[in-house]
Parts: C-alpha cells; structure tokens; sequence
C-alpha cells in the first residue's frame, strides 16, 4: 500500500538554509573543516540567570501546563518591556506566549485566511513565511524591495500590488535576510492601509544604528511577534508570543489551547529571568555582533562581493554575486565543496535576491576572518574583481 499525503504538504518548499547546514555537517563528519555563517543562531551560551531560572523551575516542579495564554507574570514583564523601550502600553490579555513564533505565525495565517485569500510579503523575506502561508491555502504575493533600502517594501509598492483578494501584510524589522529597519514614516503609512498587519520583531533588540521602532507605536490594531531566540541566545528553548488586537484574542487562545496547549512552565519562568536579568548580557552580545558586523561588510566588499547598505540590525549581511553566478544554490555548493564556508543561496529568500548570497556573522571573529580569507582565495581563482561604487 502506498500511502498518499495531502496536496497541501506539496505546496512547502525545501528550506534551503537547513539544506546548507546538513550538507556542511555531511562534509564535516567526513573529515572536513566546515565555518558556519548559513544559520540565523547565536553562537553565544543562553545567559546564566536564565539556565538558573530554568533550572530552579525544574526542582520547584514547574513541569505542569500553564494558562493557555501564557503565565500571567511573563506575560506582564512582556508589557513592561514594550513600556520601557517603546513607550507602548500593551495588555497582559494581548499577549500570547507559545513555543517559539514559528507556530504561532502558522496559527495566525490560519485564522486570519480563507483558500485563496492573498498576503504580501516583501522579496527577499525569511524564507518560511510564504510556506505558512500557502500551508493554510493562502497565496502570497511578493513585493519586490530595493537593495538601496534594505529591500524592505515602499509603502507605495505595497498599495500597487493590493487586490480586492488581498488580507494581510506581513512585515520584518530588524529583517532576515538583509539585516534592515523600517523607517518610522514607512511603519506609520503601513499603519493605515486596510489591511490585518503582521510584523515579525523577532530580532528587536539586535540593533546597531538608527533607532528602533514597533509598529505598535502606530496601530493597536496589529499582530506582533516577538521571542527570545535572538536577542537572548535562546533558539533551542523554544519561546515566543503574539501581541494580537482584543478582539482576536479570544479565538487565538482556543486555537492555542487545542493545537498547541501552552509553552513549557519551566521555560516561561526562564522567559522571565531574561527580560527582568539580563540586559547586560545582551548588550555585551550586541557589541560583539556590531564588531562583527564590520569586520564581514568590508571583508565581504574586498573579496569582490557587493554590499549596496550597511544593515542595522539582526546578524546578516546580503552580499550580491550575480557577477559571479545567476545560481546562487550552486554557487553556494561550490563554495561549500571548494573552502568548507557554509552560506545560505538568495534564491531562498526570493527572486528579487537571487544570485545574492547571505551571510551570518553570529561566529566568532577568528571565524569569521578565516572564512574571508578561504572567499578571497576561492574568488581570486575565478579572477572575481571588487565591485564599484559601494558605499
């Protein structure tokens, strides 16, 4: 017997960075010395009062289910903290906690699309939204940004590409894959389109110039994903939220309390001990990833890669190589075969990026400059020249 399985697991597609990583780890455990910059994680260890926090959870027996919505206590350090940073009053009864926002972006899309109902998203974007979408029978619709702004989407190519079909609008800043801010002016014009809003702020918190904005400093009326993943070297421990407008609430919680149940006790009182303990480490992380970031802008620049804008946030650098290769999946395995440097294609991200190469400098700056210098020998074979006119 063989058995069939739905259409609609056919309309997600490979993710291609995962790809990268286990084809690295094949080489690896073959004998090959493998430098990672494919992979949006911290290299750092999670901070110590968060391990503590987990830790004394555990001995307490904080083992059991939670409220569906989240402990009440995490959910009120979340709102401080948009109070604090934003100057944002957000209900505890707004905020959903979930384990990680990879689930909670699937459930929303869910809940917010009927079959055929469309949402635009910006091209490139992190290369799972469109697969949550489509995954619940929506379609989305690209809008294709500029390198000069970070390729995030001008609020007027937004309105152009909007249909009497078209639902939500599904923004990200700081962003992956280019490392870009919204301006504030852009987020405020988003603000007033008729549209469900979606903003992944998954990487707030991760910012090197300029300042950082919510949309929730614009519209109430908004859906906001926030987590620790990022900013507090927490991927593995699995914990985000959704800050959803009132009215959503209730019905995001039953969908919430039948799919999902609750994020794990022990880990929400380790949410806690991160937002009330640990700025000082992540600052220290920040720092360190600034350093880094420059270090990979002009390593990147001197090899012959193009970097047309400087990112301000997250831990990404989108590099053009289209005078190199229009494939940048196999460019990125040639790379990977030829100096062990691991990097994620463009075309993961969208057409508008492929030929690009992204590159992660969550690792260390040892690292980071042996993988230039293994690039500028790889690229100096293929008499690769330095583009012009960079700023």
């Amino acid at each position: 017997m063989t058995i069939k399985l739905a259409s609609r697991v056919h309309r997600v597609k490979p993710f291609l960075a995962m790809e990268v990583m286990e084809q690295a780890r094949a080489l690896e455990s073959a004998g090959a010395d493998i430098i990672y910059l494919c992979l949006g994680e911290p290299d750092f260890p999670t901070p110590e009062p968060v391990i503590r926090a987990a830790t004394q959870a555990l001995e307490a027996g904080a083992t059991t289910y939670t409220h569906s919505l989240g402990l009440l206590e995490l959910r009120e350090e979340i709102s401080a903290w948009y109070l604090r940073r934003y100057g944002v009053e957000v209900s505890p009864q707004r905020i959903l906690v979930s384990s990680g926002t990879s689930p909670l972006l699937q459930m929303l899309f869910s809940a917010l699309l009927e079959e055929g109902d469309e949402v635009l998203l910006g091209d490139p974007a992190y290369a799972c939204y469109p697969n949550f979408i489509r995954y619940v029978g929506g379609v989305p619709v690209t809008v294709a940004g500029r390198a000069e702004d970070g390729f995030q989407m001008r609020p007027e190519a937004v309105r152009e590409k909007m249909s009497p079909r078209t639902r939500a609008l599904l923004i990200n800043s700081p962003s992956n894959p280019a490392g870009s801010l919204i301006p504030p002016q852009w987020l405020q014009e988003y603000s007033r389109l008729p549209l469900a809003l979606v903003s992944d702020e998954i990487y707030q918190g991760l910012t090197y110039e300029g300042a950082e904005h919510s949309l929730l400093e614009y519209t109430d009326q908004a859906f906001v994903l926030g987590g620790f993943s990022k900013t507090y070297a927490m991927t593995g421990w699995r914990l985000g939220y959704l800050i959803a407008p009132e009215s959503c609430v209730r019905q995001l919680q039953i969908l919430h309390q039948n799919f999902h149940i609750c994020a794990n006790h022990f880990v929400q009182k380790a949410g806690i001990a991160a937002l009330r303990q640990c700025d000082a480490e992540v600052e220290q992380m920040r720092q360190q990833y600034d350093k880094r970031r420059h270090l990979m802008v002009e390593g990147l620049r001197a090899i012959g890669l193009g970097v047309a804008r400087v990112p301000e946030g997250a831990f990404y650098v989108l590099a053009d190589a289209r005078h190199i290769s229009g494939d940048s999946r196999r460019l990125c395995r040639e790379i990977l075969e030829a100096t062990g440097v691991a990097v994620t294609p463009g075309i993961d991200f969208g057409e508008a990026t492929e030929g690009f190469l992204r590159f992660s400098y969550a690792n260390s700056l040892d690292k980071i400059e042996d993988a230039l210098g293994r690039l500028k020998r790889y690229l100096r074979g293929r008499s690769v020249k330095p583009l012009t006119g960079q700023e």
